[in-house]
């Protein structure tokens, strides 16, 4: 077997298991920062983190098999390190800023939640209105 075959099929198993191992951590890690983010509605933070799993599996899956492709053919061991290192030190980078840059979007969001919880009216009301009576 061509060593340049050998070298895509370590990639691709390694790369794959990367991806699914830090979904699965993202996933269940991040249920907990959903929910508090959309202020505790659990139904709609799993569904939320599974459409951002989806996406994360499609975004990196996509990446991995575009980068696939390598443009020197291997010749020996250490032209499949050399390769892997390359490759895999690209889709580790991917990931991470994937990662980091989800966690930044939902910080953001989860921020300003926070911020709306927490205003109150600048003076406590002074009088009630009955119903009707302002129109």
């Amino acid at each position: 077997m061509d060593l340049t075959v050998v070298t895509y099929v370590v990639y691709l198993a390694i790369s794959v298991g990367l991806t699914v191992w830090v979904a699965r951590t993202l996933s269940s890690n991040g249920r907990v920062f959903l929910a508090d983010v959309l202020k505790g509605n659990e139904p709609l933070a799993d569904a939320v983190n599974r459409l951002l799993v989806v996406g994360f599996y499609l975004v990196n899956l996509g990446f991995v098999a575009l980068y696939l492709r390598s443009d020197r053919a291997v010749r020996d061991a250490s032209g499949i390190f050399e390769a892997l290192s390359v490759k895999l030190g690209v889709v580790l980078l991917v990931l991470g800023f994937l990662h980091l840059g989800n966690v930044y979007a939902l910080n953001k969001i989860r921020r300003r939640g926070v911020m709306e919880r927490d205003q109150r009216p600048p003076v406590p009301p002074q009088q009630w209105l009955a119903p009707g009576a302002g129109a």
